[in-house]
Formats: structure tokens, sequence, C-alpha cells
């Protein structure tokens, strides 16, 4: 039988250890502040940042949308993350996708300073990752391992698969499991025989944007399979990256799609903020990633 490993529990306790750590930052005079930068007219990522808002709301921690529009161009997109990461009252900072046509993602990230980069979208971040330095995980990939912890599922000596290698899901991903000893093969698609890659691991995860591409011939009896995949369709429904149906009865325990990596995901977030209005507030230097780790355990 496969157990399903949701994401509903953990991001609850998350958001309560927010509430509190929120709470008393507000005693010593310190309102958290997260800034969400978006540029489209696309209505999913919309309610997306709504939700972001309103749980943040719920928490104590004062949410600002900057919204540029559909018609932003760099130069918009690049002056608000500067005036943002020169803001003593902004916390923590999250660049918005997907922007308009032109607009080149990559090269804005750099502009949001590390120590509010909360959802580890600079490539200072993720240099510092892998070099076990102190820094935030993009938020979604220590969403992953947050999970597998709550879930209790061990790691050290395990083979893991990772499908993707995006910088924000698959690579910070597969470096967070080797960190906890877990052997680790990256696939993507350029990769010949997935299946090959996958069916002997005793993780999977997945994180490519892609229906329904893993199915039971990818999953090893037992398998722990983690889906990230969230694909919406026309009527709003969201699609994992795993055939739910096939594997069930083949994998040991399965994140379901909604309701898995992406309540917890945005409880991380929330958590980076607290964490960074701590760190910003005090003379004292704090561990952000040890910190964040602790909350999600």
């Amino acid at each position: 039988m496969t157990r399903i490993l949701g994401g509903g529990e953990l991001s609850a306790a998350i958001r309560a250890d927010v509430t509190a750590r929120a709470g008393g930052l507000r005693e010593s005079g310190v309102q958290p502040k997260l800034a969400v930068v978006t540029a489209t007219d696309d209505e999913s990522t919309a309610w997306y940042v709504r939700s972001i808002a309103k749980a943040a709301t719920r928490t104590g921690i004062e949410c600002q949308i900057v919204d540029l529009g559909a018609t932003a161009v760099q130069n918009d997109v690049l002056s608000a993350l500067v005036e943002l990461s020169a803001d003593s009252d902004v916390h923590g900072i999250i660049l918005q996708t997907p922007l308009p046509d032109g607009v080149d993602v990559t090269s804005l990230r750099t502009a949001i300073t590390p120590d509010k980069d909360v959802d580890g979208a600079n490539p200072l971040s993720l240099g510092r990752l892998l070099a076990n330095q102190p820094a935030f995980a993009p938020a979604t990939a220590a969403a992953v391992m947050a999970l597998l912890d709550h879930h209790e599922v061990p790691l050290r000596g395990r083979l893991a698969s990772v499908v993707g290698r995006s910088v924000v899901v698959g690579t910070p991903v597969a470096h967070l499991l080797v960190q906890r000893d877990a052997t680790v093969t990256v696939c993507h698609h350029h990769t010949v025989d997935l299946a090959a890659s996958t069916r002997n691991a005793d993780v999977v995860v997945v994180a490519v944007g892609v229906p329904g591409l893993v199915t039971a011939e990818h999953v090893a009896d037992g398998a722990i399979v983690v889906d990230v995949g969230t694909t919406a369709t026309d009527d709003g429904t969201l699609l994992g990256d795993v055939d739910a149906a096939s594997v069930e009865g083949r994998a040991g325990g399965l994140t379901p799609v909604p309701g898995g990596v992406g309540p917890v995901t945005t409880a991380l977030l929330l958590a980076n903020t607290v964490t960074a209005a701590t760190t910003l507030s005090t003379t004292t230097h704090r561990d952000a990633g040890v910190l964040v780790g602790a909350v999600a355990r």
C-alpha cells in the first residue's frame, strides 16, 4: 500500500512556529516584512502571489506585493529589486516568475541581496549552499527535504534519483540529499533511459513540469516518490509529474499534488522571512540554513 506523504500537518507546524517568532519580533519593535515582485497578467501566478500574501498576514508578517504589470521591462524589475534590497523595513524578497518577454530573470536574481533572498534565487545563495556555507536554500528544494524528514524517510546510504536539474529545485535538492549522505543520480531530458536511472532508487524526486512523466516502470517496489510538478490545466486542476494512479500500490510513499510539497514551500518562505528579520535586526550573525532546518525537521 502506498503511503500518502502530505504536507498539511508539517506546513501547519511551521506556520505556528513562524507566528510565534513573528510575534516575538513585533514585541521587540521589528515588523517582519516580505516583498513579492511580480510582472505578469497570468492569473495562476496572481492566485499564488495572493495565497502567499494571505498566509503571511495570518502569521503576522507584512506582505508587500510589487505588481509591475505585464508590460514591465528589465530596468523596471531591476529598480524594484535594488530599492527593496536597500529598504531596511523589508526582510524578505521574492522575484515571482514568469516575467515578460525580453526580461532576463537570471541577471535580475543577482540584484536580490543574499540576506533577504528567502527563496534562494541569487546565484550567490546557491553558491554558498553548495559550499556548505550559511544561505537560504530555494524554498521548494528545502520543502522536499523537510517533507522527507517529517515522514521519517531514511536518507543516509540510500540511493536517490532526482529528475530535473533546474537551479531552483533539481540541483539544490541533489546537493541537499548528498549532504545527508545519500548517493544521488541526477536525470534530465538528455538521459537516454530514464527508467533505468530511477527504478533502483530508494527515493525519487521529480521536478520537470511534465505531467505523468513518471509511471510504475520508473519506480522500485517500496520507493519513496516526491512529486514537485504542478502543471495547471485549463480548468484549474493541478497535475503532478508522477502518474499517481500508475504508481499506487508500487511506491512505498508518494507526495500528493496538490497538498504535498506546495504548502510546505509557502510555509518555509515565511519561516525564512522571519529568520532574515531576526538576523538583520541583530548584530549577532546567525546561521539561516540551520535555523530553517530546525523549523522543518
